[in-house]
């Protein structure tokens, strides 16, 4: 993740970081799932306090771009278009296992219908 803060703006540094990855993330450079440099990491890559950064992480979650998992990390979280791509490939993965398989239709239904617990 290539980020930079210019400390001579006036834009506080946690905005300038905030700002940056929601470009990265609406540009596409970072997709659903990608995982952040903590904040620790970040924070010395650009030469910040870790609360300024972890300050733009928390607007961040707030906002619904990223997910912090506890010890696992903060991630770029799914959006709803995000999430309708990833699930029509995820659907076109099964399909094509289940036909190496030779699974029909109403099968696979069954074990999605199973999967979901219902």
């Amino acid at each position: 993740m290539i980020l930079g803060v210019d400390p001579t703006s006036h834009v506080p540094p946690f905005e300038q970081v905030r700002s940056q990855v929601v470009a990265l993330v609406d540009a596409g450079a970072l997709v659903a799932g990608t995982r952040l440099p903590t904040v620790r990491r970040l924070a010395d890559d650009l030469g910040l306090a870790p609360n300024t950064v972890a300050r733009a992480y928390r607007e961040l979650e707030q906002s619904g771009v990223v997910v912090t998992r506890g010890r696992h990390g903060t991630f770029v979280a799914v959006r709803g278009e995000d999430r309708e791509r990833e699930a029509a490939v995820a659907a076109q993965q099964y399909v094509r296992r289940l036909r190496e398989l030779e699974v029909d239709v109403d099968a696979a239904v069954r074990h999605v219908r199973a999967a979901f617990g219902g």
